[in-house]
């Protein structure tokens, strides 16, 4: 995922600073996708995503790992977050291609809008009261493994400085250009150096994570590179090289963590590794090097292993082919049509991968594999850069030397974005240098091959400028009948701008301001209103993986209202490019911007490593110069001074010619216009018919939208508070707040010295947990948790509360506040709010900055949402129909058919783990909606967290004031309750389902699932583990013993405590997932064959008595059922094949580095401190958190099996569905019942965007 800039929507290149691993956006509550692979996920909200070249740093402190299906894979991002990995230890990580739920591959921008709802529907729904969900008490997503790739600002003000002028009258001209054309400064700290053989290295010294390092090995070789019989064996190499490394498998114990991915234009090896090995003060770097050179230059090509990872891309080849892939195939066809971009995709061609043989792949590596032609990246805690020097010379400096040379000079190499001239200039007194000196020999072929190189990719691109004489090409409209909705995007290419001077940083710059206004637009105009889109996106940004920037308009809406939706969007371009920006938006945005990079610039030493590492890697692809974020915004500061707002709207109109002068002489030529489209359309009353669209149709809606008569924007006033002063002191003498004895004791404040955590009750009812914490400078996360969720729905208000928090979303007002006024508000105090509901609770989270009053800001939103939430008729229409046009695209998707089948058996239909129906929906109404959602809203119903940078006296006085002053409870509130929850009893042929899809080509995955106890200890049938799990234990033979036969040695007291403690099953049963998914892949994709990609996940729940397991696996129709066999078998097998020490060891190994890696998260914190004061949550206590690592490292074997035995796997209680596409699928299990057929098409299935799906998954 990539992170989004404050501009919520808009997209840049990472130039100045890296961006984070975490999305974020400023703007009120907004909704965002979920994308984990067994998660039901409700629609995205209409929203607009404006996303332009940047190279403005993001700051990682905003949003939540979210995967993007909009832009192209690595389009202007490095990879800020990197696809879930297992440690070495366990097992290798997923290739990047492959694995949809990829972190680091793209990044979802957070969408602005009024409420973000991040309402999920789950499977095996993975959320923690510990910590990040799937990092502590679960399972991992799956097993790593090598992969193929596949294919914000939010709008801001502070203050309508209207009469100012940002740039000084004293500046004349010449003294301006002389200062643009300065060249911006270079990374101070990072070390650039090259050896003989010509491998190229970069050294950067980073603290975070502290004691770890990343050693990237990129080798510029990638699909593009191969020939027309070669399509996929780079991918191939990737998989064979890496998984076949011995050296790579002797960092396993270590603690290290090893990946590779293959894009288009490169393959990278990567290895994040603890500096030292445990109790020891062993250097690793040596064995790390040593690992990355033998997969990169010395792999050893086995026919053996050859064969094993050939069945291995075969099934993640089917299991990539997606829907989603092939749209974004069918995009980057189009717009590469004239290179190989558009051909050549990393995964490649099945029927050549069958074919290859060892010597075949062999010559393809000695072709390319060379150091010449590669760059390591090293990036970590490194005190002593000589020492490190010292080790790559030592380990890389022999290799190549007896028979390959180093490139010329005329051939820098693979280094750049587009060749030696956009490779940044090297600063002035690094400690490396970059030796360009040709090497003498007599190998000249070698040296021909090398300059190959020269341009990364080695394309050439037709550029869509003015008065080229290349003819407009028809709009292309590609069909399918697994689309649900209709999305158009039309493209514009040009080559990429190097950000090398101050002049360049402020164009990008003028290009952001300009963009983001449209996104704020189309998002305001509209939303309060029933638009005719679902989505309008606009998408600016540099590709080094393309070798280009492209503009993309994408277009989403329902069929039915296609050609209105082109109309609104291109008469929307057509309004800015004409009048461009008003003198209070470039205010706004520029104000916004300078906060949120000082703020950036104030987080300079918490950047992990690997988002360093990214943000260096794409930039150099780019040509970019690369500045820390200190730079990044004194440089920032400096243009935004010269900036005057003719010059913004010149520069920013420029970007939208090709859509705002479309047909004219004069404008650029679009590069490609193309519809994906479904084959048949639902209509009310009649069913469905088929959908026809012609590409005139689609121009003459285009052409429609420059006729359309239009006027200048008018100027917003903005609200610089929601609640005045005046009004806290009247709240104030109402309400009289004050802090009250915590229950449980006489003291009104609880704080614990060795955590920092404080608790606090408010006389209101509302507990308070606070934490302060200085690892994220001036930055601050809440989070309100209200009691409920979708399990507190009744029988005749199904799907009550996930429309009804939907509805807050799509409404976006609090009292008398319009959702634009909100939404600039949040923007002013660079605030990021969302909205979600889940099976147990509501949840309302804030991310904000200290700076101007952030936090009192957030504090006041809150407040208003508590006490003076606005619910909209239409909002309530619009979220209904989102959630009818959901449940009707079921049946396209092969994986959420399946899992809908699955659960629905499982949990005998119960509609508060699934979708609702169109019945249920159709039976709700606005007020239904708002009693099940508001009358949780009590105060000891709710309970608020906040972690952050602040002092105690100012948090308790945000705390007393604005949450003091909420009413005790509402006058709808009622008692609490929910119906009962089942797990179906076994009846015949429910227990093992199937699900039939057709399809134009073949896939099939599987769900297999069954009962486990809540994250305490307790069971749907009432019972309470718990109790009983200090009194006897479970060897694992299997046999009950005693405790005193069990716990007689040194650990006696600390298995004592454990088994004594009420989160010894959260423990345990995260353990015990770590131990299964182990299995799973070493057994069913690594040993069979049968699938690429299998996973075990823990739901366990802490406010309900409940729990269930999944194993997801993807396959072929003809492996699909021997896969599913295999997996219940390992399920089933942890007593016959014991579990053995180094397992457990490796689990604990794994679940401890990411605990400790995410110690200086604030948003970690927030997970840590949830429930912490919840009734309903009795024994979630502060030894829950203070004794993590104590409880992982006192589990024995026998604690596991104890966990085990709780989970029902006999088949009686296990439940599974295989779900199979393909032209010959069955026909009739699919369909929904008729009672239950949705009317409406779900608007945001469709994916939106190209090549989010084509990177390569992680090689293990």
């Amino acid at each position: 995922m990539m992170s989004s800039s404050i501009f919520t929507g808009v997209k840049f290149s990472p130039i100045l600073a890296p961006l984070n691993s975490r999305d974020r956006s400023s703007g009120f509550i907004k909704h965002s996708r979920n994308t984990n692979k067994v998660r039901f996920n409700p629609a995205p909200h209409r929203a607009v995503r404006v996303e332009s070249h940047s190279l403005i740093p993001s700051n990682r402190l905003w949003g939540k790992q979210t995967t993007n299906k909009g832009r192209c894979l690595k389009r202007n991002t490095v990879l800020g977050q990197r696809i879930t990995q297992t440690s070495l230890s366990q097992r290798p990580s997923f290739c990047l291609t492959c694995k949809k739920t990829q972190q680091g591959i793209n990044r979802r921008l957070l969408q602005p809008g009024a409420f973000l709802d991040r309402t999920s529907f789950a499977l095996s729904r993975r959320t923690s009261s510990l910590g990040k969900p799937s990092q502590i008490v679960n399972a991992t997503v799956g097993p790593d493994e090598p992969h193929a790739t596949g294919t914000a600002w939010p709008e801001g003000i502070v203050e309508e400085r209207q009469d100012v002028e940002l740039l000084p009258p004293e500046i004349d001209a010449a003294e301006l250009e002389a200062f643009l054309g300065c060249e911006l400064p270079s990374h101070p700290k990072l070390h650039r150096g090259q050896l003989k053989n010509g491998l190229r290295y970069l050294i950067l010294p980073n603290k975070v994570p502290p004691n770890r390092f990343e050693a990237h090995m990129e080798v510029h070789v990638g699909s593009v590179d191969e020939e027309d019989d070669e399509q996929g064996i780079a991918h191939m190499i990737e998989h064979v090289a890496f998984l076949g490394s011995k050296k790579r498998e002797k960092l396993l114990g270590t603690g290290a963590r090893s990946n590779a991915y293959t894009d288009f234009h490169h393959t990278v090896f990567h290895i994040h590794s603890p500096t030292h090995t445990k109790d020891s003060e062993d250097d690793l770097f040596p064995s790390v090097l040593d690992a990355l050179n033998e997969i990169a230059f010395h792999p050893k090509f086995l026919s053996s292993r050859v064969e094993k990872e050939r069945r291995a891309i075969l099934s993640e080849l089917q299991m990539m082919n997606t829907i989603e892939y092939r749209v974004d195939c069918q995009l980057l066809q189009h717009l590469h049509s004239e290179n190989k971009l558009g051909k050549r995709f990393p995964i490649g061609l099945e029927e050549q991968i069958k074919k290859w043989d060892v010597d075949k792949i062999r010559k393809f590596h000695e072709r390319w594999y060379f150091p010449a032609n590669a760059t390591l990246y090293i990036v970590g805690d490194i005190d002593n850069i000589p020492r490190i020097v010292h080790n790559i010379e030592a380990v890389f400096g022999k290799t190549g030397l007896d028979n390959e040379a180093a490139p010329t000079s005329s051939s820098p190499g693979a280094f750049g974005a587009m060749a030696n001239f956009l490779v940044p200039k090297l600063p002035a007194g690094l400690g490396g240098t970059f030796s360009q000196e040709r090497t003498n020999t007599a190998d000249q072929s070698k040296i021909i091959k090398r300059e190959r190189h020269a341009i990364r990719p080695p394309v050439e691109h037709n550029w869509s400028l003015p008065g080229t004489s290349v003819d407009l090409k028809p709009p292309q409209i590609f069909k399918h009948e697994l689309l649900q909705n209709f999305a158009i995007n039309m493209f514009c290419k040009i080559p990429v701008s190097k950000v090398q001077t101050f002049g360049d940083l402020r164009n990008v710059l003028m290009k952001r301001i300009f963009l983001s206004a449209l996104h704020f637009r189309i998002n305001t105009r509209y939303k309060s209103s029933n638009p005719p889109f679902t989505s309008v996106e606009l998408d600016h940004s540099d590709s080094g993986r393309e070798g280009c920037t492209v503009t993309t308009l994408t277009v989403t809406a329902e069929p039915k209202n296609w050609q209105n939706a082109v109309k609104v969007a291109v008469t929307e371009v057509r309004r800015l490019k004409e009048f461009g920006v008003t003198k209070g938006e470039l205010t706004r945005y520029m104000d916004a911007l300078l906060k949120d990079s000082e703020h950036l610039a104030a987080m300079i030493d918490n950047v992990s490593s690997v988002d360093n590492l990214d943000f260096i890697m794409e930039s150099d692809a780019l040509g970019h110069t690369v500045m820390d974020q200190t730079q990044g915004h004194e440089t920032l500061v400096a243009v935004a001074g010269t900036v005057t707002l003719e010059e913004v709207n010149t520069v920013g109109a420029k970007v939208l010619e090709f859509i705002s002068d479309f047909g004219k002489p004069t404008a650029p030529l679009p590069a490609a216009i193309v519809a994906c489209v479904p084959t048949k359309v639902h209509g009310d009353g009649v069913g469905e018919s088929d959908f026809n669209i012609t590409p005139s149709e689609i121009l003459d809606s285009v052409k429609s939208g420059l006729l359309t008569p239009i006027e200048a924007e008018p100027e917003l006033e903005v609200p610089k508070e929601l609640i005045s002063q005046s009004q806290l002191q009247e709240l104030t003498l109402q309400r009289n707040p004050c802090f009250v004895p915590i229950p449980g004791s006489d003291v009104t404040k609880l704080h614990d010295k060795e955590t920092g955590i404080t608790q606090l009750r408010l006389s209101n009812g509302i507990p308070v947990n606070f934490k302060i914490s200085k690892t994220e400078s001036r930055a601050g996360v809440m989070r309100l948790i209200v009691g409920g969720g979708r399990a507190a729905e009744t029988s005749d208000s199904k799907g009550a509360v996930v429309v009804g928090v939907r509805t807050l979303s799509e409404g976006g007002r609090v009292g008398d506040f319009s959702r634009e006024q909100v939404e600039l508000f949040c923007v002013n105090h660079l605030i990021n709010c969302s909205l979600e509901s889940t099976e147990e609770f509501i949840a309302m989270e804030f991310r904000f900055t200290l700076r101007d009053n952030g936090m009192q800001a957030a504090f006041q939103l809150l407040h208003m949402v508590l006490e003076h939430s606005v619910w909209l008729e239409d909002a309530f229409d619009r979220a209904r129909q989102l959630y009818l046009s959901y449940y009707r695209s079921i049946p396209k998707s092969l994986e959420r058919a399946t899992a809908h089948k699955l659960m629905t058996a499982m949990l005998n239909g119960d509609e508060r783990f699934i979708e609702p129906t169109p019945k249920s929906l159709q039976n709700l109404n606005l007020e239904s909606v708002k009693d099940a959602v508001m009358s949780h809203f009590v105060g000891e119903n709710m309970e608020v967290s906040i972690v952050g940078d602040f002092s105690e006296e100012e948090i308790e006085r945000c705390v007393l004031d604005y949450l003091g002053t909420v009413k005790a409870s509402h006058d709808s509130a009622k008692p609490l309750g929910s119906e009962p929850i089942v797990f179906r009893q076994p009846t015949a042929g429910l227990q093992f389902q199937q699900v039939f899809l057709k399809d134009t080509d073949e896939r099939a995955c599987a769900y297999i699932a069954g009962p486990a106890p809540n994250r305490w200890g307790f069971t749907v049938d009432g019972d309470d583990l718990f109790q009983s799990v200090s009194k006897q234990s479970v060897a694992h033979d299997g046999l009950l013993k005693s405790e005193d036969q069990l716990l007689d040695g040194s650990n006696n007291e600390l298995q004592r405590k454990l088994r004594a403690h009420p989160l010894f099953f959260g423990i345990s049963m995260g353990l015990l997932a770590e131990i299964i998914n182990s299995r799973l892949f070493t057994t069913v994709r690594d040993s069979l064959g049968l699938t690429y990609d299998v996973s075990f996940e823990l739901n366990l729940f802490d406010r309900l008595n409940l729990g269930w397991y999944v194993i997801s696996v993807t396959s072929t129709p003809g492996k699909v059922y021997k896969a599913v066999d295999a997996c219940k078998s390992v399920l089933r097998g942890l007593h016959s094949n014991q579990i053995a020490p180094r397992e457990l060891d490796r689990a604990k190994r794994t679940l401890l580095m990411r605990h400790e890696a995410e110690l200086k998260s604030n948003a970690y914190w927030l997970n840590l401190l949830a429930h912490l004061q919840a009734s309903s949550v009795p024994r979630k206590e502060l030894s829950c958190i203070k004794e993590l690592t104590s409880l992982y490292e006192a589990a024995s074997i026998e604690d596991i099996y104890v966990a085990y035995n709780q989970l029902k796997v006999d088949e009686d209680s296990l439940y599974s569905c295989i779900g199979i596409a393909g032209a010959q699928a069955g026909e009739d299990v699919t369909a929904l019942s008729e009672e239950e057929e949705p009317e409406d098409s779900f608007s945001g299935v469709l994916p939106v965007g190209r090549g989010s799906s084509m990177t390569t998954r992680p090689t293990t």
